[in-house]
């Protein structure tokens, strides 16, 4: 009966302490993903580089205003895995989560960006 006791007594501590182990993690692991950034808020780590709306001043940076989000994503992701080269982007979009490569790609493909000229259309010469 005192072995019956013992093991009843042992099982409820054991219970106890891997529920309280798992409540636990699960209460970490709810803090440790912060939420997801806005494009808008991404964005501002690009504007030194891309400019303030994604319409680069310089040549040396692309215009990116404008562009397909899914290109934006491929492209973003392609820096990420290291499928495209470049030490700047590769750092940046480091800390970036694919949700917030996608609010990003949203972002600037919201902008106004370059507009193209048909060189056909001769009234716009």
């Amino acid at each position: 009966m005192k072995k019956l006791f013992i093991n009843i007594i042992v099982s409820i501590f054991v219970v106890a302490t891997a529920s309280s182990f798992a409540s636990e993690e699960a209460h970490e692991s709810s803090h440790d993903a912060a939420p997801a950034k806005s494009g808008a808020e991404v964005a501002k780590q690009c504007v030194a580089c891309h400019g303030e709306d994604g319409n680069s001043l310089t040549p040396n940076f692309p215009r990116i205003a404008g562009q397909h989000a899914d290109y934006m994503l491929h492209t973003l992701k392609s820096y990420k895995n290291g499928d495209r080269k470049n030490a700047i982007m590769a750092g940046i979009v480091a800390a970036l989560s694919e949700e917030e490569m996608k609010n990003v790609a949203a972002f600037y493909a919201g902008q106004t960006g370059l507009s193209v000229v048909n060189i056909d259309d001769e009234s716009k010469h």
